[in-house]
Parts: C-alpha cells; sequence; structure tokens
C-alpha cells in the first residue's frame, strides 16, 4: 500500500477548535452594514442605525387620567359623602380639544381620558365619586381630591432628550409605537445581509423534481434560506454545485460580487467527492503565502458587495490575525457538524455547513446567525444561555460537546429541556419543534435524566 501525499493527509489532519473560538474568529471579522431609510410600516423586524431620542416630553401637556370633573383642589378640600361639595360645571373636554378659559372658582369641567387639564384645575375627580344634579349644570363632589390627583404632568411618562431606543435594538410592536409617537414616519436602519445559499452534492435534485434511485430532494437550501429570513437576512438562492471543486470555485466566486456572505451545505467532510472540504484545504495551504493568495484568491473586486458594512473588518487582536483569502478552520470541536469549515475570500466570509440537515440546521444557528446579528447592528449577537433539568438519560458519550436538539418545557414553575431527533443527528421530523439546543458537555457517559445542561435558545434576537 503505498503513503499517502500531503495533500491526502490534510484532508484527515484537521485540527478542531470549540465553537467559542469559532464564534470569535467569525465575529472579529464582521462590523454592521451600511443604513438606509425606510417607511416605519416597512421597518418591522429591522434594527435601528441611530439611537431615537425624545424631541419632546410625553405627555407634552397635562394629561387626564380618568373620565371624570376637572376641579381646583382646594373648591372641595372639605368635601364628604354626608356634606359633599357642589361646583358649577361650565362644560366638558373631550380627548383631542382644549379648554380655551382658566378654570374658574367654585366650577368644574367635565373631562374625559386622555384630554388636556383646563389651566387652573389641579385634581381630577373620577365620576364614581360624584353625582350630578340639575342635569349635570352641577355636580357633587363626595371625597376631598389631592393636589395633582389624577393628572399626569408634562413629561409624567419621558423627558425631553430621553433616550427610547437605542442604535441595534430591533424594531418590534413596541418599538413601532415609540417610533410613531415621535413622529418617525422614516426610520434609519442598518441593511439586511443578503446571504448567498449554495447546496453542493450531486446526488441533490430541485424541491420540485421527482425523486430518482440515489437521488434526494434539496431539503437544506430552503432550510437555510427561511433560517436566514428568521434572524433578518435576504437569502439569495444561488442554486446546487455539483462534487466539482473548479465548478464550486468559479461560482462562489462569482457569488461574492453581489451578497454580503456565503453559507454552503454539504461537501466539507473527508469524502473523495467533497468538492468544499477540498476548497477550504487549498484556502489554508495558500493562505500561509501571503496575503495575496489563498481560497478562490485575488484581492476584493471594486462595486462587490452592498455598502461599505459589507467589507469585513481587520480583526482587533493584531497578533491573531489570518491573512485575507484565507481558511479561519475546518473542523469544530462539536456534534453534530464537526467538518463545519469557514474562510475569509475576497473580504467576505464563506460559511461551509455540513449537509447532515440536524447539523446544518445547528451549524447556523450558532454561527451564522450571530454574524447575520452583528451585520444588522446587535450589540449582543450571541444568545444569552441558561441551565435547565434534562428531562431524559441522554446516554450517548462524544469526544466534543453534543448540541442537541431540543424542546423547552414548563413544569410546575421550573423549565425543564426535551431532547429531540431520537439522538440522530440527521432525523429532519424533530427541527421544526425545536425551540433550543442542549449542550450535553463531551464525556463517556453523556448526562442523566434532572442534570442541569447549558441551553441555548433559538430564534434569540427576536421581538
Amino acid at each position: 500500500m503505498s503513503s499517502m501525499d500531503g495533500t491526502e493527509r490534510s484532508r484527515f489532519a484537521r485540527k478542531a477548535i470549540r465553537v467559542a473560538e469559532a464564534q470569535r474568529l467569525l465575529l472579529a471579522r464582521v462590523r454592521p452594514l451600511a443604513a438606509e431609510t425606510v417607511p416605519l410600516a416597512a421597518s418591522y423586524g429591522r434594527r435601528l442605525a441611530a439611537d431615537v431620542a425624545a424631541d419632546r416630553p410625553v405627555p407634552h401637556f397635562a394629561r387626564s387620567g380618568m373620565d371624570g370633573y376637572a376641579v381646583r383642589h382646594e373648591d372641595a378640600a372639605a368635601a364628604s359623602p354626608q356634606q359633599p361639595a357642589a361646583l358649577r360645571v361650565v362644560g366638558d373636554v373631550p380627548a383631542g380639544r382644549v379648554w380655551p378659559h382658566p378654570l374658574a372658582p367654585g366650577t368644574a369641567v367635565r373631562i374625559m381620558t386622555g384630554a388636556a387639564v383646563p389651566e387652573g384645575a389641579t385634581a381630577v375627580v373620577m365620576l364614581e365619586q360624584t353625582e350630578e344634579l340639575e342635569r349635570g349644570a352641577r355636580v357633587l363632589i363626595k371625597q376631598p381630591p389631592a393636589a395633582g390627583q389624577h393628572i399626569a404632568p408634562v413629561g409624567d411618562e419621558i423627558a425631553a432628550g430621553q433616550r427610547l431606543i437605542a442604535s441595534g435594538a430591533r424594531i418590534g410592536p413596541g418599538q413601532a409605537a415609540l417610533l410613531a409617537t415621535f413622529g418617525c414616519a422614516a426610520v434609519c436602519v442598518y441593511s439586511r445581509p443578503r446571504v448567498g445559499i449554495f447546496a453542493t452534492g450531486s446526488e441533490l435534485l430541485p424541491v420540485e423534481a421527482e425523486l430518482a434511485p440515489g437521488r434526494i430532494r434539496n431539503s437544506n437550501g430552503p432550510m437555510l434560506a427561511a433560517q436566514v429570513e428568521r434572524a433578518g437576512g435576504v437569502p439569495v438562492w444561488l442554486g446546487i454545485l455539483p462534487d466539482d471543486a473548479a465548478e464550486a470555485q468559479a461560482r462562489i466566486a462569482a457569488a461574492l460580487a453581489h451578497t454580503d456572505l456565503v453559507v454552503t451545505t454539504g461537501g466539507v467532510s473527508v469524502g473523495d467527492y467533497d468538492a468544499m472540504a477540498s476548497l477550504f484545504r487549498q484556502g489554508l495551504a495558500q493562505g500561509r503565502a501571503g496575503r495575496g493568495a489563498g481560497l478562490l484568491g485575488g484581492q476584493p473586486q471594486e462595486g462587490s458587495g452592498i455598502g461599505m458594512g459589507s467589507m469585513l473588518s481587520e480583526p482587533a487582536d493584531k497578533s491573531d490575525a489570518e491573512p485575507l483569502c484565507a481558511t479561519l478552520f475546518n473542523k469544530l470541536a462539536l456534534r453534530p457538524g464537526s467538518p463545519t469549515s469557514a474562510a475569509i475570500a475576497g473580504r467576505k466570509l464563506i460559511v461551509g455547513l455540513s449537509g447532515n440537515p440536524g447539523a446544518c440546521f445547528v451549524g447556523f444557528e450558532l454561527l451564522v446567525r450571530p454574524l447575520l446579528l452583528r451585520m444588522q447592528g446587535a450589540a449582543e449577537p450571541l444568545p444569552r444561555t441558561f441551565r435547565a433539568a434534562l428531562t431524559d438519560d441522554f446516554v450517548k458519550g462524544s469526544p466534543h460537546d453534543r448540541y442537541l436538539r431540543a424542546k423547552l418545557e414548563l413544569d410546575d414553575g421550573i423549565v425543564r429541556v426535551r431532547p429531540l431527533g431520537f439522538a440522530k443527528s440527521g432525523m429532519m421530523v424533530s427541527i421544526q419543534d425545536a425551540d433550543a439546543l442542549a449542550v450535553i458537555p463531551a464525556g463517556s457517559r453523556g448526562a442523566a435524566q434532572g442534570e442541569l445542561v447549558e441551553v441555548i435558545p433559538l430564534a434569540y434576537g427576536e421581538p
């Protein structure tokens, strides 16, 4: 048997890095995209590109908090159920109107919730503490009102100049209400990252195609497109790549010119026909030669990408700086999806996910979603994890941390996490039910029922 050459050995001699290190390497190389202005009605789910501050107080007039009567509190200071104070009613103020005169002593104005309190009025008495006389011409006040009672003063809710929403916040229903309150009919938001998606493998068929022996329909492409959309990006389906390294390289190079990020699925393992693995290996080897070499080759082209933000930032830690057009990693210390890879090409990122559906799903959530959130200005693109008790034993050990698709459950006020997928990473049926990833630490024993494990929520960062 002949010995393997250097290229053949490099296919198997991959150095695995931990998920946290892979996230650090990727996030260090992206920054928010350029800003654009969109109508408020089209801003839901987008992220603000600038702080929003109050240009005036809320309310900007003294506002009634009740349906009742606006009065001078001193006119009813001695009122009681036995000896109510009688006041003359001089008019009424519905919401949206302003009483034109200062309130005279001994008088009252009927007022509705949200209406402007008349000048001179110092309290609002709710209807339940009053009684009308003479067909509403007079009113009896049965309780002594306190000064300021049921009146929201100017700036009671929001002070002028107060920061309302921070840059990077995602616009949900509450944010939309605030923006509308302050007249933001147009909103400055970060551009949505355009994500090119390739599925790799000559065995793949289009979704609409009839099945054939040895062939399967492309399910990962639509799944990734939905994940990109859910993370706020714009999925750009670029088709199926054959198991041919040269063609894959040419099509990916073309895709980088009009996308902010390229994500592939499949072809990253150690098989003879895994074209993407071959490209990532070449990138790693050539990247050592200098900044002009590496995966896909060449320097960034003028006009490529979407705005200034589509360009990658240089690593903050120069001691860890990687050459441009180089592989960042081609193996992760995780199950499923250890062949997951990433590279820089033309100062943009390519992330190569596993072709295994479960591993592809997990790899996107761990690596690609944080990138898309950072590109949209999120200050904290990584999820906040928590610990929860396993509902069942998981006895399958692993040399690397295992990220299980899981379902969160509430049991007598205690959050528990149920592993899904029959412990097989390729099972697609369970993906639809997963709302979390349960992390089973590396080791030979797995984890026991009731054991606390780290939980990563899915679809984080959404309203």
